[in-house]
């Protein structure tokens, strides 16, 4: 038995009932089981036992996340230095002093670009984590019950969602709305019928429009403005989005963006590892695939003279925006998802369809992936309802 091990031992009389620290065993238990198994396991012939439990399922998710982190960062950076190299000029905060004390500005270095992105994404994820975490803790020595390994994936996608340039403290606001009042005021992992990340995003998204959709907040670099190819689409059309980025180079994820939805290369690989574990269901993914293709073919095909995003083709849909990490990481919430396997084509069918008639139709939000899940979000009961009703219906006229 290791140190570590002895030590935390030696801690826990402190912070179980009648220890001195009795208040804080949420943090004691939330850091034990972190690093080892958890003591109470299941026993006796009446329970199954699986070595997946919630801690490792959520674990396997977050890391799943990391080829798309560390992708977004050095994206990020290539985005400032190659506008760095054009005559741009950097933040001065503290942002650009870390920078230049730890990389230089070569758009085409690795290690330059790396450090650019994660100078200004890593602090991003550290509020999210050092607050929602915090809120966690104290709804859980509220409720004397464990901190839920939920949280790991709920602040890694909450950053992952963020542009560079957004304010810390909207940060916090964002992660805070979503753990509170998205999660914990229904009482917490497992009773939560919106998906508490999109909902702090969203919250920042109607609040904060300037920070959170203008055409400066993508790329690190002071007073560079350019739009999204989702925002050219709608006012421009597709033929000028393709004369600036190919589809290739947005599949790879070669443009601007928040960190985690710019490679849609990546976002998939992951999402089929998901898939293969048994994580995430491939109903949803492919019943939002078959929406989103579906919509967005009747658009091309009814065709229109004032509105460029029907001629948008599904294809361009997929690398654009956020849908592809809302169709792997979000759409797939096993909380707020539909739990039955039909009902789970119904629930990713909504998502697919709701995500292009939002882009397509409605001028004011050009990115629809994140409403249509929220959207989704609240009909999964009902979907679920429905489908189990109808099972029994047909079941009944068996007999």
């Amino acid at each position: 038995m290791g140190k570590l091990r002895k030590t935390l031992d030696k801690l826990r009389p402190k912070f179980e009932t009648g220890g001195k620290f009795h208040k804080f065993y949420a943090f004691y238990e939330a850091i034990d089981t972190l690093l080892y198994t958890a003591d109470i396991k299941t026993k006796g012939s009446s329970h199954i036992r699986d070595a997946m439990d919630l801690k490792r399922i959520m674990g396997f998710v977050w890391l799943c996340t990391f080829p798309t982190m560390f992708f977004g960062m050095w994206n990020q950076g290539y985005q400032a230095n190659s506008a760095l190299a054009n005559g741009y000029s950097m933040y001065n905060d503290w942002h650009s002093y870390i920078i230049n004390m730890l990389a230089g500005h070569d758009p085409s270095s690795i290690w330059d670009n790396f450090i650019y992105g994660a100078v200004y994404f890593i602090p991003i994820y550290m509020v999210t984590f050092a607050v929602g975490i915090s809120w966690e803790a104290l709804f859980a020595i509220k409720r004397k019950h464990e901190i839920n390994e939920g949280f790991f994936v709920t602040s890694v996608l909450f950053a992952l969602t963020m542009p560079a340039t957004v304010p810390l403290w909207q940060v916090a606001l964002g992660i805070s709305f979503g753990v509170v009042i998205a999660k914990e005021v229904f009482g917490g992992t497992g009773k939560n019928f919106l998906n508490p990340a999109l909902a702090g995003r969203a919250f920042l998204y109607f609040s904060y429009p300037a920070q959170m959709s203008g055409d400066s907040i993508w790329t690190a670099v002071d007073s560079f403005s350019s739009a999204t190819m989702l925002s050219i689409s709608q006012h421009s059309g597709i033929d000028v989005v393709q004369q600036q980025i190919s589809w290739t180079d947005a599949f790879f994820g070669f443009m601007q963006g928040c960190v985690g939805e710019t490679s849609t290369l990546l976002i998939l690989l992951s999402g089929l590892v998901l898939i293969f574990s048994k994580i995430a269901s491939w109903r949803i993914i492919a019943g939002t695939l078959i929406g989103m293709i579906a919509t967005a073919t009747m658009f091309n095909f009814i065709g229109s003279d004032t509105n460029p995003m029907f001629a948008v083709p599904w294809y361009w849909h997929l690398v654009m925006g956020g849908f592809a990490f809302g169709l792997v990481f979000m759409t797939t919430d096993p909380v707020s998802a539909s739990i039955t396997n039909t009902g789970r084509w119904y629930y990713g069918g909504l998502i697919g369809v709701m995500a292009i008639l939002i882009r397509t139709v409605n001028p004011a939000y050009p990115e629809g992936m994140m409403l249509a899940i929220l959207f989704a979000n609240i009909f999964a009961p009902s979907i679920d309802h429905f489908v189990i009703g109808a099972n029994i219906k047909r079941r009944e006229s068996r007999k």
